[in-house]
Formats: C-alpha cells, structure tokens, sequence
C-alpha cells in the first residue's frame, strides 16, 4: 500500500510503476494510472482545497473533469498552471502541486474568517457595498483584486510549444463509454473513417468502475478490442483529447493533452495540440454528471458524488473512508454499497429518499447492510480534517449516524453542452431529471446516457444503431453484425431519480448548490424574492455555474429551486447556455504557434534591407515593420527624430511610405464606385489629377482616410493608411458585391505590388524634377516618368507641410529608385525620416491621423472635413449624417494646442483641476521652429473656444501642462509651401 487507504489489490494502477510527487511541499507516493486526487485519497489527504468566498475546506467530490473542489496549482516557472483540476492530473515523476485559495497554509487558512460574515456577503452584496466617490472606490478596486480569482497566475512565459492540426473524417465520435465504443465500432465497419475521442486517458468511460461481459469477454479485453477495430479501419483514437466545442458548419475542436500540466516535454515536442475536425456526421455519447445533494454541509470533505466513489474503489483501488452512508434515489448508488463491501468498507446504512424500491440490486443490498426508505439527509457533521457523522430524518425520525464518508448521489444529467453548442434542441425528462437531446440543427446524433437511455445494454444496443445510422448518412452501408451483447456481473441498476428538495429543517445557508462559488440554497431563494427570476439574471445575481466547471454539477439544482420558487416545471423555467469551451483550455492552446514574433503576420517593406544597414529603429505598424528613424551614432530617438523633421522643413527629407494600402479600380463604372466609397467628390477628378479623400461607415464616423488619383479615364488609385488595409478592402468588396452589385468594376489590393519613397522639402521640386529629366507634376498631380531606369508613377502629395512628391514603382525595382532619390536627399543637405519625425511634421502641419483623431467615433465635422462632403451624397455613411445627434454643437471637435513645455499625449482637458473632462490630446510633440510644444486635441464646442487656457492631465502618468486652443494648424496654414 502507498498509503492509508490503499487496497492491497485490484485497480487499473501499475503497482510495479511507483511515482513520487510533492503536494504543498510534502512528498507523497502514488502508481503510474493514478490522478493527483486518487493518490492524494490513497495517502489519506482529504483537504484539498478552499472555496472561493468562505474558504470553507473542501475535499474531493468527484472523479473527472466535472470536479468543482480540489483545484490546485501544478508545475512551477512558466508552467505553472493554475486552477487544474485534482481529478483531472494524471501523477507523473516531479510533479509539484500546490493548495490555493488560503493563507498562511491550507489547512490554517485565515481567510475562514469570512464565515463569520457570512450573514453579511451573502449572493449579490457587491452590488449593495462598493458605493462612494472615486477615492472609495480605489479602496474598493484593491480589495476586490486581491480577493478576486482562486489561483495566481504565473508569472514567467511558458515556454513550450502548442500545436494546431487538422483532421477530416467520415464520423467522429465523442465519448468512448459502451455507447460510444459500440458507435464507433459499428460505423468502423461500415466502411466509415472513424475518429473516436475521449478525454481520459483510457478509453471505456463506466466500465472502468463496473464490471461487464461484452460479446464474451470481459470490459477491458473487449474495449481493447474495439481499439483495435477502428485503427484497422484506418481510424484514429485520441485519449486526453476534450471536445471543447461544436461550431457552425460542423466544425467541432479538439483540446489533446500531449503531457499533463506542468510536465516538461521531451525536445521540443508540443504539450498539446488543438484539433479543427470536420465530420460528414458526429456521434456524441459523452455520457451523464451525478448530482449532488442539498443538506446542511454538503461540501465538507468526505462527501462524494456516489459513482466517484465507486470509481476510486474499482479504477484506483483506493478506499475514500473506512465508514460510509449512501445518500440514493436511484437504484445505481446501490452499486456502490456493494463496491464498499467488497473492498472491506463498513456501509454503516442507505439511505433512500424514495418511499420504496424493489429492483433485484435493491434486495441484494439489503440482505447485508441497512436500507432505510423515505430518508433525508439534514447535517453532514465534521470539520477540515473530514466528515465524522451524518444527521437524517427517516421516516420522520432524527438519526445519526458515524462515518467518515458520504457518498450521494442525486441522480443523473446527461451531458447535451455539444448537441446545445450544434444548436439541438432538449426535452424534459421527467424520470431521470434532466434534459436530453431533442431536434437536430447540424449533422449530430447522441447516444447512450447522453440521449436519455439507461443501463448497459441500452446503451450498447443505441450506440451501435446511431454509428450505423451515422455511417450510413456518411454514404457508408457496408453489412455489419449485430450490436455487441452484455451479460450480467451485477444486477441492473437504473441511475433514473431525482432528490431536488433538502429535508425539513436543514440550514439552507451551509446547503451548497454551486460548491466553487459558495452559492447556497439560500442564495438562490434570496435573488428570487428579490426580484431576480430568470434563469439568466439569476445565473448572474449570485455567480451559479459561473466558476471553472461552469456549473456541471449545479446547473439542475439551482434551476430544480427557482422553478420550486416559482411555481413552475422545471423545463418552463428555462435553461442557461452551454457554450464552448467545455472544460477550460489554456490560452497557448488557443495561440498554438501564434505568439511573440509570431503572433500575426510580420511584412517587410521592400526596402528592408537598405534600412537594416542603416541602424534604423523599427516601429510596428499594421503587419508591417517600418523606419522609426534614422539615429546618427548615440542620437537617442527624439534627437534623431527632431533632426530628420528640421530637414525636412530646411532642405530635403527621404521616407519609405510602400506600406500605405493601395488599390487600384478599373472599369467603365470605376468612378461610380469611388463615388460610394469616398465621402467626397471623386468623378470630376481629370486623368492625371488626385485629391484627399475620407472613407466613412454606415453609421456617419470617418473609418479611414487617404488619396484618390485619376490614372486614366477608366483607372483609379486608392490610397489609405498603413493598417486599415484590411479594413478598407472589406468596405470596397461591401459596397462593390452589396451596395452596387451591378457596376461593371474591378478591384485590385496592389499593396504590395507598388513600393513606394516620398521626397519632400523646399528643394524636393528641383530634386525630382533632376531625376526626372522633365518639370515634376504639379500639387495632387501624377505623370509617369523614369527615375534611375526604372519606370515609375510620380504623385505629388503632401503629408509633411512641405512640396512633396510619392514615387512609386514595381516592389522588385525600388532598389534603384530608392538609391538614386537617396543620393538626391543627401546631396541636398538633406536626411532620411522615419515615422518619429512624420509625427512632428504632420502635428505641425494639423494633419489628422487614424488612431489618434480618427478613432471610430468623429464624423467630418468633427475633424473639420464637412466642407469636403460630397454635396450630391450617395456615399457609404450619408444617411448616417443626418441623425440630430451627430449634428450637436457641443461635440468634440479638432482643435490645436500650444504650450510652452512639453503636453502629455492622452492627456484630459479640463478648465480646472477635479472638473470634469471636456476633451483630450490626441497628438503631442515639440515645435519645429521656436520653442514650446503643439498638439492635436479633442474638445467639446472646440471652434468656438480659441484662445482659451485649459489644463491638459494625465492623472496615470501624474503629469499636466497649462495649454492654450488654437487652430489646428501651426505650419503653413494657408498651404503656400507645397503649392507651385
């Protein structure tokens, strides 16, 4: 024995495999098959864990993935994982766990000190307690953030590898219990490609705690055996793989543990791997949850959901207490008595809710152990270290009876999150108390326990009808034999019942429906008088199926007490949603290779290379990594930056603008199409000519701006900022596929195909038109021409305030034209700029931004753009224009801001201290010429109130500045520099 309650023999364990592993620093002994919570029982740890409000103690409940008490904390560093379930962990050498939830130690937690207020937090008091002005509140938002959340989070990056895959199939099927077994063999031989999926580590869901003869052999020969058949089919059988959602089209996800929680892999192998399996059918049989029992202390350690018990005396042979009480409603917790006994427990008595039984396992029982009928659990009596008693009523009478263990079960819910998330609809059934499957939206069938049947053989005799019928819709009807046989070890035992209502006279306020998140029979009667009824709002009020196991085990009792509130059947009452994922899938599973460089799609610009020589600073922008700036030996980057803007105010400036979406729009109707798209006026442009323009949405907000250039007379270009590419092609293919289905045009994303470096300054005029050999275009103008051999489109456009001009060329030949406009800046005296320094320009200059004053919520009178409409309308967001409130007068529009030091960016405008915000800064950087500092700002009724002194805050970064409003443009107002 490895422990107090080990059997000396039995059990799926190898004994010849012991396993060392720490639990809050203690060394424990357990056997390779064994999960953290069955070696932890077979060394007679009982505490496990605390609860979330009242850090009442908690034990073990179950045994699977449904387990709403012994959460722990596993492995260390960057793989450290919170929140694991005990039941769930399978013990491997090294393994670390730890308590959580307590201080200083699990079992002297401090914080049980809040079952002394309990009268005082009951469900909801949050929203009763946290009031009071803004200094309370930072009170209040520490408090709550060190009490929020069960585990801690770690701290360092993990630092293993996580895989996606894909994978098709004929039928898959989810579950690998005697329904699910059987589905996959029968639809194996039909022909059918199958996948079979069990979260386990073993296939066989309850044969692995019940005995069986199947087609004459034993459970685990036969299980074996259907393993064999459907990778001989040339199927595939994935253990530790979850379910973890059913999405539209017949997507279902798979969640495969390759190692468990916080075990190192071996190379850089991945530690799980996220399946997307498409099926022509899936065949669901993920079985049943037991139900607890509502009384006085159902949660102390040593009550057990009836069915675990059984499954740490068969599966783990470990023996959960030496004295035990069955709480029944059902015929199958009398398999438990019989499991007890046969491991040497003492079953000290059944208990019975129901009024009578008569099944043949029922007489069994009672031929060696007490049955009472008609009994109710009121008190489950004990403290940290376990239950020591049991107080009931029978048949009117009190009761007490000694023991060390409960076990309970309150019958069975058939598990219908996958069939719900496929959009299947439930029925009520009345007999076993819960719902099952009903009408089917996609391509799924459930079987066995899952679809409401009961006992072996109709489970068997189910699941091998829906794997044909799976099969056969699949288009695969290859002959079969006949569905698997089961011959009796025990007698039949139904898990149909219900037992929703506590005993006369049990203390509602320690009866737990949600175990995790302390909610109470209590709570649930106080959110109902206080005016919460649906099951929505309810759900919400008091945070039932709210934790990790999003309410497995408490969902149908906390609805079993509204409906009784109420009135009602439970079905009329409702049902809250089941959505994915089904247990918790970390997030590196959901990012697979998606993360660091990886976590989106790294472009380079063409010219990367060239810059790369250079020493650049690289900022991100959109997918693209662009020039920050250009820093002359130990230049930090304000100083180079100020240095690149200056020469481009003075002489000349050189940058790399290939990132800026381009798309080019060809066709008799190209010009209509633009007139949809772009807010302004686009048909009246001459070939050759370009203007600014802005994109707005349905709504009225301007979503993105840029240039629109007439090529020729059938041929546009549109250009638009670095990150809203994406963005923009979407709105061009709605409008070109949905708004104007019928305009004879074409669209191209040229992105990338063109590359592209704008010259500007004074001296850029005489600079291009050198390269050129030919006059340069006038402003928002375009002409081709030839620059170092390479053909090229000339635009001239301004961002910077200064005479500018765009050169675009082929991405594969901007090499040349780069060097040659290179040696043109620099024998100018002038300088390459990056994006640092085009921040202080276009500030200057008033230019607006997407991100900073293009933020999703300015229309163009907002940002001074009204002028600019397309008086005929007819574009994308016109209607949205005329809604009164986009129209106020006291909206925040673009104003500018002056300031002798320097303006905190983000910064609130207020006309004093502790006032509310009337705006904020948009852009902030230094002037360019003279001293102090300009910014771009937001401001309530901001064109009537120039010259006005506001103060700029920044309460997060404890700065401010004395600022003044201004006009939005500090540079060049009337634009006479960048005009011939």
């Amino acid at each position: 024995m490895s422990g107090a309650w080990r059997l000396p023999a039995g059990g799926l364990i190898d004994r010849a495999r012991p396993i060392r592993f720490t639990f809050d620093g203690q060394s424990y002994t357990g056997f390779e098959g064994d999960t953290l919570a069955s070696a932890l029982l077979a060394s007679g740890v009982t505490l496990m864990g605390r609860s979330f409000k009242y850090h009442r103690p908690r034990g073990v409940l179950s045994a699977g993935v449904e387990e709403p008490n012994a959460l722990v904390g596993v492995g260390a560093g960057g793989r450290f994982e919170p929140n694991t379930r005990a039941t769930d962990v399978l013990i491997y050498d090294g393994l670390t766990a730890v308590s959580q939830n307590r201080w200083p130690s699990l079992g002297f937690d401090l914080g049980a000190a809040n079952q002394l207020i309990a009268r005082f937090i009951p469900a909801g008091f949050y929203y009763k307690t946290f009031f009071g002005g803004p200094r309370l509140w930072r009170l209040y938002e520490h408090l709550i953030r060190r009490a929020a959340g069960l585990g801690k989070p770690p701290r360092l990056a993990d630092p293993d590898a996580f895989e996606h895959r894909a994978a098709f199939c004929d039928v898959l099927v989810v579950g690998s219990g005697p329904a699910g077994l059987a589905a996959a063999k029968a639809a194996a031989g039909a022909g059918a490609r199958v996948i079979l999926v069990e979260q386990d580590d073993r296939l066989g869901g309850s044969l692995l705690r019940d005995a069986a003869i199947i087609d004459g052999q034993d459970a685990i020969a036969w299980i074996a055996s259907v393993r064999a058949a459907v990778e001989a089919a040339g199927g595939r059988v994935l253990t530790r793989t979850t379910a973890a959602g059913y999405w539209d089209h017949g997507l279902v996800t798979l969640a495969q543990r390759l190692c468990e929680s916080g075990q190192s892999p071996q190379g850089d192998a991945p530690v799980q791997r996220l399946w997307r399996v498409r099926a022509r059918r899936v065949v669901l049989a993920t079985g049943t949850i037991e139900r607890p029992m509502l009384f006085g202390g159902n949660d102390r350690p040593g009550v057990m959901l009836s069915s675990a018990v059984r499954t740490y005396v068969r599966r783990f042979a470990v023996l959960p207490g030496q004295r035990c009480v069955i709480l029944a409603c059902n015929d199958d917790a009398y398999l438990t008595a019989l499991a007890i006994a046969e491991a040497g427990g003492v079953v000290v008595a059944v208990l019975d809710t129901r009024p009578a039984a008569e099944g043949e396992i029922v007489g069994q029982v009672q031929q060696s152990i007490p049955v009472h009928f008609a009994a109710s659990p009121v008190r489950a009596v004990g403290g940290s270290g376990g239950v020591t008693a049991l107080e009931a009523v029978i048949a009117g009478k009190a009761l007490r009876l000694s023991c060390d263990l409960v076990a309970v079960s309150g019958g069975f819910t058939p598990v219908v999150h996958l069939h719900m998330q496929a959009g299947g609809g439930l029925d009520w059934d009345e007999a076993s108390g819960g719902f099952v499957p009903s009408t089917v939206r996609q391509n799924q069938l459930s079987a066995g326990a899952a679809a409401g049947k009961d006992g072996l053989a109709e489970h068997l005799t189910d699941g091998w009808a829906v794997g044909i019928r799976s099969a056969s819709l699949a288009g695969l009807d290859q002959a079969v034999g006949a569905a698997p046989i089961s011959e009796s070890v025990n007698p039949d035992a139904s898990g149909a019942g219900t037992a929703w209502d506590p005993a006369p006279g049990v203390n509602l306020k320690t009866a737990f429906v949600d175990y995790q998140n302390d909610v109470t029979a209590a709570d649930l009667d106080l959110a109902w008088r206080e005016g919460y009824r649906s099951v929505e709002h309810l759900k919400r009020y008091t945070t039932l199926g709210m934790a990790t196991d999003q309410g497995k085990t408490s969902n149908l009792l906390g609805l079993a007490r509204l409906a009784k509130a109420e009135g009602r059947p439970m079905p009329q009452v409702g049902l809250t949603t089941f959505r994915p994922p089904y247990t918790p899938v970390t997030l590196g599973l959901l990012a697979g290779a998606a993360v660091g460089e990886h976590v989106a799609p790294q472009r380079r610009l063409p010219l990367h290379a060239a810059h790369a020589s250079r020493d650049t600073l690289w900022q991100p922008s959109g997918y693209w990594s662009r020039p920050r700036a250009f820093p002359s030996g130990a230049e930090s980057l304000q100083r180079a930056a100020l240095r690149e803007a200056r020469a481009v105010r003075t002489t000349l400036g050189l940058t790399d603008v290939s990132s800026l979406a381009k798309f080019e729009i060809a066709g008799p109707d190209a010009a209509a199409l633009l007139e949809i798209v772009c807010a302004t006026t686009v048909a009246r442009l001459a070939v050759g000519r370009g203007r600014y323009t802005f994109m707005l949405r349905e709504d009225g907000f301007v979503v993105d701006d840029g240039t629109v250039w007439r090529l020729g007379e059938q041929r546009f270009l549109l250009t638009s900022s670095t990150g809203g590419a994406d963005r923009m092609i979407a709105h061009i293919s709605y409008v070109r596929k949905i708004l104007a289905p019928g305009l004879k045009v074409a669209v191209a994303n040229v992105q990338e195909h063109w590359a592209a470096a704008a010259l500007a300054g004074p001296g850029a005029r005489a600079a291009i038109g050198a390269l050129l050999q030919a006059d340069p275009p006038r402003h928002m103008s375009a002409a081709r021409g030839q620059v170092a051999g390479v053909s090229v489109w000339v635009l001239s456009a301004s961002y910077s305030g200064e005479r500018a001009f765009e050169v675009y060329a082929p991405s594969g030949e901007i090499g040349p034209v780069w060097t040659a406009l290179a040696q043109a800046a620099e024998a100018g005296g002038g300088a390459l700029y990056g994006l640092e320094a085009l921040e202080f320009l276009r500030i200057e200059k008033g230019h607006i931004e997407v991100g900073a004053e293009i933020d999703g919520r300015r229309t163009p009178g907002d940002l001074g753009l009204a002028k600019m409409l397309n008086p005929r309308g007819g574009y994308v967001g016109a209607q949205g224009l005329v809604r009164p409130a986009l129209r106020a007068t006291d909206r925040q529009t673009l104003v500018g801001l002056e300031a002798e030091g320097s303006i905190p960016e983000g910064a609130m405008l207020v006309p004093m201290r502790n006032a509310p915000p009337q705006g904020h800064v948009t852009s902030a950087g230094l002037r360019l010429t003279g001293e102090g500092a300009v910014a771009l700002g937001l401001l309530e009724n901001g064109s009537e109130r120039m010259g006005e002194a506001l103060l700029a805050v920044s309460p997060t970064r404890g700065k401010s500045a004395q600022v003044r409003v201004v006009a939005p443009h500090f540079h060049d107002p009337a634009g006479e520099r960048y005009r011939d």
